[in-house]
């Protein structure tokens, strides 16, 4: 309770110093909540953990958790060429250094070689310091190019839920923190190579990142505190699902658009989730010269040449955020 309340002070105390205006508000459309949420039996399954994945409210809120013994994940039952991934998600509180959640789209069991992933990361917290939520993708196997960018919150992410979600589709992929947009990687000639493309699986998993999660690797999982417990409820999955019969990658998926029209949002092909509106780009802007302190593209000293796409606008960079 007394790290709640200095929890709840110490994010007053950020809001009357940067202002109201500092905090992201979400920019119509909003896309979460829109599609059915999915009951965990009707659309996941165990990946590993066994009893440290737990069902709760018919399915529909799902703890995950990590003991001295496992981690454990679940994942969709189905394959998605392109779509609309979200979920509310809450993460372990105290103390959980070392400890990483994960919310991501990934065909690593299937194309071993060349795999696609798109990621949210949450990497492990220690009271006192800033939450960091680092986004990732990779395409094709393009693993040597690490193309992290990561975020400070404007909320304490356990203290409730908060949703994340993800847009991926044949213009761009869109990285979203309670509807407001805070990254877009576009489909262009200079990420063609490395853009995913393939079918992925949606994921959640729990697990040990000692070895890099938290100050460098400098402070490991301490599992005294265990079990560090991450809960997910409100599971949208909308989009292009794989049939396994049908051509392969390569060929069109999807002939003719995704037949979902709820609400007259297609999460393929719909003009909501293939171009940010003006006020959803301004809201990524905000959000990203406040909270935004690493981006790949700003870091020199990793890369000696850039990788193409951080020609793409992404120089405008103020180097602050590499801070």
């Amino acid at each position: 309770m007394a790290y709640f309340w200095r929890s709840l002070l110490l994010q007053l105390v950020l809001l009357s110093f940067l202002g109201v205006a500092a905090v992201p508000q979400a920019a119509p459309p909003r896309l979460s909540w829109v599609f059915r949420h999915i009951a965990f039996a009707d659309g996941f399954v165990d990946v590993y953990g066994g009893e440290n994945v737990q069902k709760l409210r018919n399915g529909m809120l799902v703890n995950i958790s990590l003991t001295r013994s496992s981690g454990s994940g679940f994942k969709s039952r189905a394959d998605y060429y392109y779509g609309f991934f979200s979920a509310g998600i809450k993460l372990p509180v105290n103390y959980s250094a070392g400890v990483v959640v994960a919310f991501y789209l990934s065909n690593a069991e299937v194309f071993s070689r060349n795999h696609d992933e798109i990621d949210f990361e949450f990497l492990g917290h220690i009271e006192g310091d800033e939450w960091v939520l680092q986004t990732n993708l990779y395409g094709n196997g393009s693993v040597g190019t690490g193309r992290e960018e990561r975020f400070h919150f404007w909320f304490d992410p356990a203290a409730t839920f908060h949703e994340y979600s993800i847009i991926w589709n044949h213009r761009h992929i869109v990285f979203l923190v309670d509807d407001v947009p805070v990254r877009e990687v576009n489909h262009s000639a200079a990420m063609a190579g490395a853009f995913p493309g393939k079918p992925m699986s949606l994921y959640a998993t729990i697990w040990d990142g000692s070895a890099w999660a938290t100050r460098g690797g400098t402070r490991p999982v301490d599992y005294a505190y265990a079990p560090f417990v991450a809960s997910f409820a409100a599971l949208e999955m909308e989009g292009c699902a794989w049939n396994r019969t049908a051509p392969g990658p390569g060929e069109p998926p999807c002939p003719g658009g995704v037949p979902v029209q709820r609400l007259g949002l297609r999460p393929v092909d719909g003009r909501d989730f293939v171009e940010l509106s003006p006020p959803q780009r301004a809201a990524m802007e905000r959000a990203r010269g406040r909270f935004m302190f690493y981006s790949y593209c700003r870091d020199g000293a990793r890369y000696s040449v850039m990788p193409p796409e951080c020609g793409e606008g992404k120089r405008r960079l103020s180097s602050r955020h590499n801070k």
